[in-house]
């Protein structure tokens, strides 16, 4: 695969990713959304179709790793680094364009961020909080706790994708991402609740600049002073699952 494939792939397919993520994310946290408080299992399934859809359509020029963690396990498990940087970049650049996309289809609703049903007497309406569709949030602020959280996510992610590669059937049946996009499902289910499972640097990175520079009403803060958990946390527990790959495999 050439430099430009690659980078033109991993902006495409992270680029739907994003547009399938942050989009179910608008459609569940959104006024005037016909999802709005549709669930956590909307999401986990949301995240997990955007997976399939950006990694099938990726796959013929790049491969569709679209996640900077999976792409750092693969490179400690094989010692080939020379092609890392450009995967990187494809990613950071095609979750901004994904976030920008799904900015757009939900233009109207951020337009209109604001609450007004439920208030009482003298209370002034309440914005929606946005940063959520575009990056994640803890439950409950512990950045150890947090921390730890990602990296075991993102490890219970990169170590399966890195298995399946010795799977013989999955790959001649096609089926991999299918299997894939499951496990990211499987992954929002059981272990998204502490953080909103990023498992994905360029995931939280990319869309967490967009929100920042959107002219989006009552958009709140970007949250920068925890943002360094969602990227640091993944790239560890990648490149844990390549070592534990490559020593038990």
């Amino acid at each position: 695969m050439s430099n430009g494939d690659i980078f033109v792939g991993e902006i495409i397919g992270t680029a739907i990713l994003i547009l399938f993520g942050a989009g179910v994310c608008a459609a569940v946290t959104l006024r005037y959304s016909k999802a709005r408080a549709s669930g956590w299992v909307v999401i986990a399934f949301g995240w997990g179709f955007g997976v399939l859809a950006g990694a099938y359509t990726a796959a013929p020029l790049s491969g569709g790793q679209l996640n900077p963690a999976v792409t750092i396990g693969i490179a400690v498990d094989t010692g080939k680094w020379d092609k890392v940087w450009v995967y990187l970049l494809g990613q950071v650049v095609g979750a901004m364009l994904g976030a920008v996309l799904a900015y757009l289809v939900y233009l109207a609703q951020f337009q209109a961020n604001v609450r007004k049903e439920g208030t009482t007497e003298g209370t002034a309406d309440e914005p929606v909080p946005t940063l959520g569709v575009f990056a994640t949030i803890p439950e409950i602020r512990n950045p150890v706790a947090n921390l730890v959280t990602e990296i075991i996510a993102t490890m219970s992610l990169v170590l399966p994708v890195l298995a399946f590669g010795l799977t013989k059937g999955l790959g001649e049946s096609g089926t991999t991402v299918l299997i894939v996009s499951l496990l990211v499902v499987g992954i929002g289910l059981s272990l998204g609740g502490p953080t909103g499972y990023a498992v994905n640097p360029a995931r939280d990175l990319g869309p967490r600049i967009v929100h920042t520079f959107l002219p989006i009403p009552n958009k709140g803060t970007s949250d920068w002073g925890y943002s360094w958990i969602p990227v640091v946390g993944p790239l560890i527990g990648g490149a844990l699952a390549g070592l534990v790959y490559n020593i038990a495999f």
